[in-house]
């Protein structure tokens, strides 16, 4: 998720009211519901993390909440994000997939999605998980943040830079920079909650 950047200060904790959220987060349920349960949370489940491979990448040019409502119409059309089955798509498949409303329709994005799940799997059989393979760009650990504005936040980072050109080596496509430091924040391998929000200290930071 790209994460829209402001000031965190009009998210402060007053007595009686919500506990306070990075700023990004404002009222909306859905927002609010995935930053408190899903986003920064360590992922090394790999069906998971192909699905926000799928997600971050159709993401691009869009808004989170866009993709967020759209969820559960990626995970009827995408096969539940079974890697294997997405890779077995053949050309009937994804003219259906473009005329499919409950997703994004982009024939790039959608070839694309297909082209990274054959990726996805030729990373598991060469390093026995894609968990195994992704997280070794941090050595294993979160990397843990301190920031107190949203301000502050980077769009990429060298590990993310990294992580993009070793993606497109491997043939993935939708996997800029951006998008994969937004893969990051979302599976856990970065914690990037400000340190306002009551999330930062329960995943990590201090």
């Amino acid at each position: 998720m790209t994460i829209e950047r402001g000031n965190d200060m009009e998210n402060a904790l007053y007595p009686g009211q919500e506990p306070a959220r990075c700023g990004w987060a404002g009222s909306d349920p859905d927002y609010v519901r995935y930053h408190d349960h899903e986003w920064g949370v360590p992922v090394h489940d790999d069906r998971l993390l192909f699905e926000f491979l799928i997600l971050e990448g159709a993401q691009a040019g869009l808004s989170w909440l866009t993709i967020l409502r759209r969820r559960e119409g990626y995970r009827r059309a995408f096969a539940g994000f079974d890697p294997t089955a997405v890779a077995g798509f053949d050309q009937h498949k994804q003219a259906e997939l473009l005329a499919d409303a409950g997703i994004i329709r982009n024939r790039l994005k959608i070839a694309a999605a297909i082209g990274n799940a054959r990726a996805f799997l030729r990373v598991q059989e060469e390093f026995g998980s894609f968990d195994s393979y992704l997280w070794r760009f941090v050595d294993g650990s979160t990397l843990q943040n301190a920031w107190s504005d949203l301000r502050q936040v980077p769009a990429a980072t060298p590990v993310s830079d990294a992580m993009s050109r070793d993606l497109k080596r491997r043939g993935f496509g939708f996997v800029g920079s951006t998008i994969c430091y937004a893969m990051m924040q979302a599976v856990g391998m970065v914690n990037d909650h400000t340190t306002g929000c009551f999330r930062w200290r329960e995943l990590g930071g201090c």
